[in-house]
């Protein structure tokens, strides 16, 4: 698929702050990444020859490994070609160079390694070893009705599985992972959002929406990395737990999904159902729980935040689940300072609703990819 660029007046509008102040004069500077944001250009279909659909992590390779160029972008799909939830098994490998898309990597969907099978998530990194792991979060009939607890998936950098990690705090590994990479040991931060999570159609009495259970985690792993072998799992802490997640019919699940870290270790999540963003200090270092966190934002200009980027101003970027707009945070002010139309599809309504899920930075730091599944696309933000 050739460069697209897209011109929608409403996919490139910016918004006013939470305040209501228009975004300050050209001639102040920028204050934020999106306000230098102009240009969204498509780059690739995601979809794999085997059909796969519903495009949701995505990843820059950090090294040059087997099959994978630097800088290039990964993206996993959660859907198979029936379009149900849960059941998608391909990674599809994009070179900005060339403009070349190809199979990294096609899972089968059932894998007796992984309990449920395989249905890839936004949980994926690859380290600078070449590496590449992945979390299923698996379903049989695209709903959590059939859900399996799934696992974390380890490939080398030609796209073979080379282990699965399973666990008792492995259990539906969700989020975008964070990740600290010293090339011969790592730790990887993953949401697990699958603990008790019944079928859609299990409601709350009060509330008459599906059950919310208070059971997510964030887990930290830390790994040791031997020349020529997989990584191995050395600690497994639990650095945040309390979250709320719940089915939907629509959606498949809603909880903590977005994390992004920063240089000094604070590790920051997005609690899709309380619609906020909160705080862990010291995720690095710490060796227990901070439950919940500490608070940053919250509503205002976030509509159910999935995952995240952190900008190289430290701001953090946040795709909204239930319209098209990316929403940019200043988490150490505790101020949202704008949100930006990146999916303005008049299909939906608001228009883009449903659409956005993963988002990385560019290695410039000066743009950011993302995908649509509404249309199965990879998309570039820059200048």
């Amino acid at each position: 698929m050739a460069p697209v660029l897209r011109s929608s007046v409403a996919s490139l509008a910016l918004l006013v702050a939470v305040a209501g102040a228009p975004p300050p004069a050209a001639a102040d500077g920028p204050k934020g990444l999106l306000e230098t944001i102009h240009r969204h250009v498509t780059l690739t279909s995601t979809i794999p020859d085997n059909a796969d659909l519903n495009p949701y992590a995505v990843v820059v390779a950090p090294v040059s490994a087997g099959r994978i160029q630097k800088d290039d972008v990964l993206v996993d799909n959660f859907n198979n070609v029936s379009n149900l939830q849960g059941t998608g098994g391909s990674i599809i490998d994009y070179n900005p160079a060339t403009r070349k898309t190809t199979l990294f990597a096609k899972l089968p969907q059932h894998l007796p390694q992984c309990p449920g099978g395989i249905g890839l998530s936004t949980a994926m990194t690859m380290l600078k070893s070449g590496w590449v792991i992945v979390g299923s979060a698996p379903s049989t009939d695209g709903t959590t009705r059939t859900k399996g607890d799934g696992c974390l998936l380890v490939l080398d950098p030609n796209g073979q599985l080379a282990a699965a990690w399973t666990g008792p705090d492995i259990n539906f590994p969700w989020g975008n992972m964070a990740t600290v990479d010293n090339g011969d040991s790592a730790a990887i931060f993953v949401s697990m959002a699958g603990f008790d999570i019944p079928g859609p159609e299990v409601l709350d009495p009060v509330t008459h929406y599906p059950v919310v259970i208070n059971k997510s985690k964030v887990v930290r792993f830390d790994l040791a990395i031997e020349d020529g072998k997989p990584p191995e799992i050395r600690n497994r802490t639990v650095v945040a737990d309390g979250f709320g997640a719940r089915a939907d019919k629509d959606v498949f699940l809603i909880g903590p999904t977005g994390l992004a870290l920063t240089p000094e270790g604070t590790l920051y999540v997005s609690d899709a159902v309380e619609n906020r963003i909160v705080a862990i200090d010291n995720a690095v270092t710490r060796t227990d729980s901070a439950g919940t966190g500490r608070p940053v934002v919250k509503d205002g200009l976030m509509q159910r935040p999935l995952a995240m980027a952190l900008t190289p101003e430290g701001h953090l970027l946040a795709c909204n689940a239930k319209n098209g707009q990316v929403v940019e945070i200043d988490p150490v002010a505790g101020k949202q300072l704008y949100a930006q139309w990146i999916d303005a599809d008049q299909a939906q309504s608001p228009p883009g609703n449903g659409d956005l899920f993963g988002i990385a930075m560019r290695p410039d730091g000066r743009g950011f990819y993302y995908v649509e599944d509404d249309v199965n696309t990879l998309v570039e933000a820059t200048p």
